[in-house]
């Protein structure tokens, strides 16, 4: 693609790399034939092919407008594109650079902004998650049947493992949302992974991997909250914890692109590239682990497993899981178009619920049509986001793993 640049967009280093993808882009339109908005809407603009058109366009001096901060809005970041274009063009990259120059000249409507400050602040720890599900389960009763279905039960962690002393030790991320609404992730894990001899640490004070705030118009917010992150695990770096495992696959990518995220941070940039090269998603630890010590949890039980788009697209463990569960003795159940986003894509069931809300229906279609048991998936999103319509269990998948699964906690 040929581009004419703004000249003073070109003194930047973000200008730089932008123009560098856009000439990577030959508009073959491969990129169209998986992105779930367009399929939705058919429209050429809510397709990558015209969202990098509407970047180019902003770049090469055209004035941003509301329609198109509409239309990169309507992007759910779920990558798809990137794993289908021949010419290996960094969408995602561009789409982030493209938004904030987009927020930097359209000034949202009041409600969009009240909306997405409130996300900010009210999910970006647990403690602060926890008390909105508490004040959400007292009001269920008058709440409309659909916003009632989002409010997850509460649920015992159950006991901490014995695993001080083991011999392999890794660090691993709480999570804000993951860690105030599933808290039985963190805790299954770490009882998997101890009878695997491997001790997860936490470090309470990296509350936030940063993706929440960096994608929602406040990048420089989402960089503080790396950050902090990193200050917290640096400490049990130097000291050889030899991995950071995240939970959540969403976390998971952001944490795995910290390194450019913070690439112009002469303080932080080394730092960031290491805890990069660290971060693990579990299914990457177990697909090489001798699960043995595991025994056979899996007993034939028909699971269908949605693998979320963050690990199929960023961190590309397309059917990991999948062998670990099958090694396990589960019956996966056959997902048509499981590349195919559920909706979730962070805030987007709150910020775009009309298409999220179809996105959901076709993905559970696709995923209840084989007659699974249950259906288990590796991010908090995806989980909260499929319980509110599934007509089955739905579980992060190393609780499947779990030896001794806590029963739900009654409602009050």
């Amino acid at each position: 693609m040929r581009t004419d640049l703004l000249p003073e967009l070109l003194d930047t280093a973000a200008g730089r790399e932008a123009d560098a993808i856009l000439r990577a882009c030959v508009h073959c339109g491969f990129c169209t034939a998986t992105c779930p908005t367009y399929q939705l809407l058919g429209d050429e603009l809510d397709g990558p092919r015209g969202r990098i058109y509407q970047i180019k366009r902003v770049m090469e001096g055209a004035p941003a407008t509301a329609v198109v901060q509409q239309h990169l809005d309507r992007c759910l970041g779920c990558r798809a594109c990137e794993r289908t274009c021949p010419s290996g063009v960094r969408y995602a990259r561009l789409a982030e650079i493209g938004r904030g120059l987009v927020a930097a000249q359209v000034r949202r409507p009041w409600r969009q902004r009240l909306l997405r400050r409130a996300l900010i602040l009210g999910l970006s720890g647990a403690g602060r998650v926890r008390a909105l599900l508490a004040l959400g389960r007292l009001a269920r009763p008058l709440l409309p049947a659909r916003l009632a279905a989002r409010i997850p039960p509460r649920v015992a962690p159950g006991a901490a493992p014995a695993s001080r002393g083991l011999g392999r030790r890794m660090l691993v991320l709480d999570g804000c949302v993951q860690g105030g609404a599933t808290p039985r992730t963190n805790a299954a894990a770490a009882r998997v992974f101890a009878r695997l001899g491997i001790e997860l640490v936490r470090a309470p004070a990296a509350v936030c991997c940063g993706a929440l705030a960096y994608h929602l118009d406040d990048q420089a917010g989402g960089r503080a909250r790396m950050r902090r992150a990193i200050d917290a695990w640096w400490p049990e770096i130097e000291a050889g914890c030899e991995a950071i495992l995240v939970t959540a696959s969403g976390c998971a990518s952001m944490v795995r692109e910290y390194g450019e995220a913070l690439a112009d941070d002469p303080d932080y940039a080394g730092r960031a590239a290491r805890v990069a090269a660290l971060a693990r998603d579990p299914a990457e630890v177990l697909a090489a682990a001798d699960l043995t010590a595991l025994g056979r949890p899996g007993a034939g039980r028909r699971v269908a497993y949605h693998a979320p788009c963050s690990q199929q697209h960023v961190l590309r463990l397309d059917g990991v899981v999948e062998g670990v569960l099958e090694r396990l003795g589960f019956t996966l159940t056959a997902v048509p178009e499981a590349h195919l986003c559920c909706g979730s894509a962070g805030t987007y069931s709150i910020t775009q619920p009309v298409l999220s809300r179809r996105l959901l229906e076709n993905k559970l279609g696709a995923l209840e049509g084989g007659r699974p048991a249950l259906i288990a998936t590796a991010n908090v999103g995806c989980q909260l986001q499929l319980a509110a319509g599934a007509s089955v269990a739905v579980v992060h998948w190393l609780e499947l793993l779990d030896p001794a699964p806590p029963e739900e906690t009654p409602e009050r």
